[in-house]
């Protein structure tokens, strides 16, 4: 893309289901890319352009309500929960309310700030979380179960590109797994969210495979696009199990979702194995280091600017992703979470070279 902003019309505004009668979620559009091949169309064709014995690794996480209101002081804030850490603290980000979404970042300390939280409690801000500035902050809750917090008075972070505050079911998946203990995104891992019931039929009526990983995406920043931070991941015995035998054959591996490779791959090794493996990541996929286990990726638009760019390099080069983009543009594809997306698959001529990964 060459560092252009993308056009502010090309945001979707509201998800794919409430732009017209009879719509559902699959109503988006589907880019295509294979190798320097680019093609253009509806996303319910998708289980004509993968084949049997291909393989979608899916992300199970839920989406969490992780925005509440509340203040320090007399100023109201907007905390998003991020992360919850293994010491009982939670990664959060605190953003000015404007009526338009909580849009704008405002510095988390300093350290020894006390958030009041609607619905009760507190939180102690302690220390940054490192890497990004003073965007996230650790955070300890003092009187307040989070995860009954979000539950009671949260609601679903949104930006200002979109129109209106949604309810939580339109950021859940269909791959979503309840979690009782908290445990969720922040943010909707929404590559998969025009899968429909009646698509993942279809797919399995053709061929195609699941194999469910989980990563728990934490708060992505609209202003700034630093690398992801370390995150909750899990892949279970039997998806490793299924995408080596996917890969010892000849199907395809095909990730939905960035946040689905992140999770793989954090789970291979260098001799391109994949093992079962859960806790924490901060893996960055590059193309330095390229890709072991994926094949193809299922995913939204990206800004220029955003980290997730250097993600699809990986698996599909440099020159496939810009002209990939390039024609997104000039097809007036929509961004972000309620947009469009895009499917970048090995070129059919290379099949045999598929796995080639650092080379890509």
């Amino acid at each position: 893309m060459r560092g252009e902003e993308v056009p502010a019309e090309l945001s979707a505004r509201v998800p794919a289901e409430q732009r017209g009668p009879g719509l559902d979620r699959d109503a988006v559009r589907l880019l295509v890319s294979r190798g320097g091949a680019v093609s253009h169309h509806a996303f319910a064709e998708l289980p004509g352009l993968l084949r049997a014995g291909d393989l979608l690794v899916v992300n199970t996480s839920p989406t969490l309500a992780a925005a509440v209101d509340g203040r320090i002081g007399h100023a109201r804030v907007v905390v998003h929960f991020s992360t919850r850490g293994d010491d009982g603290r939670w990664a959060v980000e605190l953003r000015d309310p404007d009526g338009r979404g909580s849009t704008r970042a405002r510095a988390g300390g300093p350290a020894g700030s006390v958030v009041g939280l609607d619905g009760g409690g507190r939180l102690v801000v302690e220390e940054p979380l490192g890497g990004g500035g003073d965007r996230l902050w650790w955070a300890r809750p003092e009187g307040q179960d989070v995860a009954g917090l979000l539950r009671r008075h949260g609601r679903p972070i949104r930006y200002s590109y979109t129109e209106r505050d949604q309810p939580l079911s339109v950021y859940q998946t269909v791959f979503a797994l309840p979690s009782d203990d908290g445990e969720g995104s922040a943010e909707m891992p929404s590559a998969a969210r025009p899968f429909t019931a009646r698509l993942v039929a279809e797919l399995v009526s053709r061929g195609v495979q699941f194999a469910p990983v989980t990563l728990h995406t934490g708060v992505a920043s609209a202003e700034a696009h630093e690398p992801p931070y370390p995150e909750r991941f899990a892949v279970p015995e039997a998806s490793a199990r299924l995408v080596n035998a996917v890969r010892a054959g000849d199907g395809r591996v095909v990730a939905v979702g960035t946040t689905a490779v992140r999770a793989v791959e954090s789970a291979t090794g260098a001799d391109g194995v994949v093992r079962a493996a859960g806790g924490w990541t901060d893996l960055v996929v590059t193309p330095e280091r390229g890709v072991r286990a994926v094949d193809g990726l299922l995913t939204g638009l990206h800004e220029p600017a955003a980290s997730h760019l250097l993600m699809l390099r990986a698996v599909a080069g440099r020159a496939a992703v810009d002209r990939a983009y390039e024609a997104a543009l000039r097809e007036r594809y929509l961004w972000h979470e309620f947009g469009d997306v895009h499917l970048l698959l090995p070129e059919e001529t290379a099949h045999s070279g598929r796995r080639g990964g650092d080379a890509r």
